[in-house]
């Protein structure tokens, strides 16, 4: 059993160091009192690090999965006096400082999309590489299974989010196959699902675009857990919590991720001011200053080391000033 390892041995994290040193800076500035946000503690890597390098650091951890939660809590258990770690979705940030009796906050890290964990732990059925339960969820608990989507949907609404989420060219077919499929049984397992994707992608179209059920599957998560509508709110919350100085940090997988990071940051490094106004009041000047040039990659190195970072792509900012957004992210 995967469960049986220590979980450093199980967990790589990404861009280990350049999230570390994207955040020192106002960790350093806070002193004693600093607090982060993990946003997606996983298997808490990113906070082992942050909470080792900084003594004074006062870490918030926040996943949705319980089973990351619990083996986050046995890896930071060293550090437990200057930990809260709690069960909630990332869009939740504001109400978990709110119970805590936390304002605001140093900074936020944010690792999206799926977890190593997750990818690892078969029954959890994120992988299309091997027959598992099909079901996607991060938090297990609550909501609908990636089988209750391909068994239910209809075969507009499959083609639509495999099109969307996946951007798969042959979403089309591949939403007509799995109801051709699900009329005869229901869906059940990956492997029953990645057969019928198999049975309507042309196999030449392997050779340039990698497994024919990525894409599906990519898209299915999303929809289980919401996480593209989530991320969209997680977002604004993040920075209404920060404090000036204080720095948000996102790694995103892939373009729909990154597209909503970069529309957020990009909102508040530019004026508000409307156009043809001839005085640029307080309220409109940018309240976030950009820290990365573009998105930032991981090394070759980084990804020989841990090939889940090959598609990372990091995007940071710094709070400059105060701004409404704070109060409407409350």
């Amino acid at each position: 059993m995967g469960e049986e390892r220590p979980t450093q041995e199980r967990h790589t994290p990404v861009l280990l160091d350049r999230c570390i040193n994207l955040l020192a800076p106002a960790i350093e500035a806070a002193g004693e009192g600093a607090v982060v946000v993990d946003a997606t503690l996983g298997m808490g890597g990113h906070s082992e690090a942050l909470l080792q390098r900084f003594s004074g650091l006062h870490l918030v951890g926040i996943d949705r999965d319980r089973q990351a939660l619990r083996l986050a809590g046995e890896r930071l258990a060293p550090h437990q006096n200057r930990t809260d770690l709690v069960h909630a979705v990332y869009d939740q940030i504001p109400s978990v400082l709110e119970d805590l009796g936390i304002g605001q906050v140093h900074g936020v890290l944010f690792d999206l999309g799926v977890s190593s964990l997750q990818l690892d732990e078969r029954d959890r059925g994120f992988a299309y590489s091997y027959d598992a339960p099909l079901d996607m969820r991060m938090d297990t608990s609550a909501g609908q299974s990636a089988a209750d989507v391909v068994n239910t949907y209809s075969e507009d609404e499959l083609r639509r989010i495999i099109r969307t989420w996946g951007e798969e060219k042959f979403a089309g077919r591949i939403a007509s196959g799995i109801v051709s499929t699900r009329q005869a049984r229901p869906f059940a397992t990956t492997g029953e699902l990645v057969d019928a994707i198999r049975a309507v992608v042309p196999a030449g179209a392997a050779r340039t675009g990698g497994h024919p059920a990525k894409r599906t599957f990519q898209a299915l998560r999303i929809e289980v857990n919401e996480e593209l509508s989530v991320l969209t709110r997680a977002i604004p919350a993040a920075l209404g919590s920060t404090g000036v100085q204080g720095r948000v940090v996102v790694m995103s997988y892939h373009s729909l991720e990154d597209k909503i990071v970069k529309a957020a940051f990009t909102a508040g490094t530019r004026s508000s001011a409307p156009v043809g106004f001839p005085v640029e009041l307080e309220e409109h000047k940018p309240y976030l200053r950009t820290l990365t040039k573009g998105t930032e990659a991981p090394t070759d190195q980084e990804i020989a080391d841990n090939p889940r970072a090959a598609s990372a792509k990091l995007r940071a900012v710094e709070r400059t000033r105060s701004s409404t957004t704070d109060r409407n992210a409350r």
